[in-house]
């Protein structure tokens, strides 16, 4: 159970992972969805074709669809693209890199089925069976002096066994059928396997530089929801724990208050960290509408991407710091200025 613990978290922390694990889930399903289907081609001329290309195209779909559900990043992109621009401009070329990199990993189990449905032909014969020149066969007399409707509905019964009464002819046809079929499935599979090969090997030579930028601002802004997320929720275990505190405290009524005028001195110093701690956890918003502020502030003016040059010093620079602060405050090496001396404070809201 560990183990598999493990494997989650091991998941969850690493998206890129995760879901390659779905794409390959999804690419195996499709292969035994398939093998596991009952194929039923109709065996009439009006139904056939439709019945062919439709389970040859409908599914792909399907799992190009579920490909999309699965993949958590869609929520990211839809937020990212219907957002407020606010303080934040978007980047286009961000968009259109999260875009293409879902596309990708939802083109892989269509892709799967497409060939594996092209390799074993059987749809291909229930579509173009009716397209035989019956005569290129060795068996011409079978549609001697058939009407053409009556030819097309001979031709219709070739993907059933039962129905078609030559056999040797419609072993002739089938596997003519399911010969272009294969050549038309390594077609398939040449195609995508170069398209692949174009797009991981040729972009980043060309256009390296944005394809990094866009890269990283992606994986920014996936990072920078799910640290919101995690920010809330601890937040809002925080607020919860200490609203319960004060419920209990509240709602003991005298009790309570005379519990504390006689034991205030027994209070236990653990108890009073926990609390404390807590309360600093929910970094000044005590409030609901204040809450519902900064979550409002959040979606419709997020922060510029531009941290403060303060912060970013204050650990690496504080000796540096100091010593400019003291040459301006009139203490420099020791020494002081004659001049009025100049006082800096700077104040910081946590709401």
């Amino acid at each position: 159970m560990d183990k598999f613990r493990m494997m989650f978290q091991f998941l969850q922390s690493n998206q890129e992972s995760f879901m390659n694990g779905i794409c390959g889930i999804m690419a195996l399903a499709s292969a035994q969805m398939y093998s596991s289907f009952e194929f039923s081609c109709p065996c009439m001329p009006e139904y056939n074709y439709s019945y062919g290309i439709g389970l040859l195209i409908i599914p792909p779909i399907w799992f190009f669809l579920v490909g999309f559900v699965l993949n958590n990043n869609v929520s990211v992109l839809a937020e990212e693209w219907k957002r407020p621009t606010g303080s934040r401009t978007k980047d286009p070329s961000v968009l259109r890199y999260m875009l293409c990199s879902i596309t990708q990993r939802s083109l892989i189990a269509p892709a799967v089925w497409v060939s594996v449905t092209l390799m074993d032909g059987k749809s291909f014969l229930c579509a173009f069976s009716i397209n035989l020149d019956i005569e290129k066969f060795g068996n011409a007399s079978l549609v001697i002096g058939m009407t053409e409707t009556e030819k097309l509905k001979f031709l219709a019964r070739i993907p059933c066994k039962d129905l078609f009464p030559n056999n040797e002819v419609r072993v002739a046809a089938t596997r003519y059928i399911k010969c272009i079929s294969q050549a038309c499935g390594w077609m398939f599979l040449l195609m995508m396997t170069f398209t692949t090969f174009l797009i991981r090997a040729i972009r980043p030579c060309f256009t390296q530089a944005a394809f990094l930028k866009t890269k990283y601002w992606s994986h920014y802004i996936d990072i920078e929801r799910k640290m919101f997320d995690e920010t809330c929720k601890e937040h809002a275990k925080s607020f919860a724990k200490v609203c319960i505190h004060q419920y209990f405290e509240n709602i003991s009524g005298e009790m309570q208050t005379f519990h504390h005028h006689h034991s205030r001195d027994n209070t236990d110093p653990e108890e009073e960290e926990k609390q404390r701690s807590d309360e600093e956890k929910l970094l000044g918003i005590k409030a609901q509408d204040d809450m519902n502020k900064v979550l409002w502030n959040w979606h419709t003016c997020k922060p510029a991407l531009a941290l403060r040059k303060d912060h970013l010093d204050a650990g690496s620079n504080g000796k540096l710091n100091g010593t400019m602060n003291g040459a301006v405050n009139g203490f420099a090496k020791g020494h002081t200025h004659d001049g009025a001396k100049k006082e800096w404070a700077v104040y910081y809201s946590k709401v």
